[in-house]
C-alpha cells in the first residue's frame, strides 16, 4: 500500500454494509443489519493485498463514529468489531447493556 493512496470510507446502504476504497477501489467492508435504534455488525474482509495496514481499524471506527452520531445501539457478532471495542472502550457504551455480558464486553 502505498503513500499515495486515497482511503475512502463510506456507508453503502443499499449492500448493508460500510466500505473502504483505497484510489476508489473497495478493499474491504463490514456488513451489518439495521433495526430500528439497532445496528448488528455480522463480518468484517479486507482484501489480503491491503492487511496489516490499519484499514479494518479505521473501517470499523468509521461505521462505530457513525452509528454514535445516528444515535444507534450496536451489537459487535462480527469477532473483529468485537475485539476492537474491546481495544477501544470508548465504543463499549454504544453496546446495549442487556447485550455487554453477552458478548463479554
Amino acid at each position: 500500500m502505498g503513500a499515495a493512496e486515497s482511503i475512502e470510507v463510506a456507508d453503502a446502504p443499499a449492500r448493508e454494509r460500510y466500505e473502504i476504497s483505497a484510489d476508489g477501489a473497495v478493499v474491504g467492508f463490514t456488513t451489518y443489519k439495521l433495526i430500528p435504534g439497532l445496528i448488528a455488525f455480522v463480518h468484517t474482509q479486507i482484501e489480503e493485498a491491503f492487511q496489516e495496514h490499519g484499514l479494518a481499524d479505521r473501517l470499523i471506527a468509521y461505521a462505530l463514529d457513525d452509528a454514535r452520531r445516528r444515535e444507534l445501539q450496536v451489537l459487535p457478532f462480527c469477532p473483529f468489531v468485537k475485539a476492537f471495542v474491546e481495544r477501544h472502550r470508548e465504543y463499549a457504551a454504544l453496546v446495549p447493556e442487556d447485550f455487554v455480558q453477552r458478548f463479554g464486553l
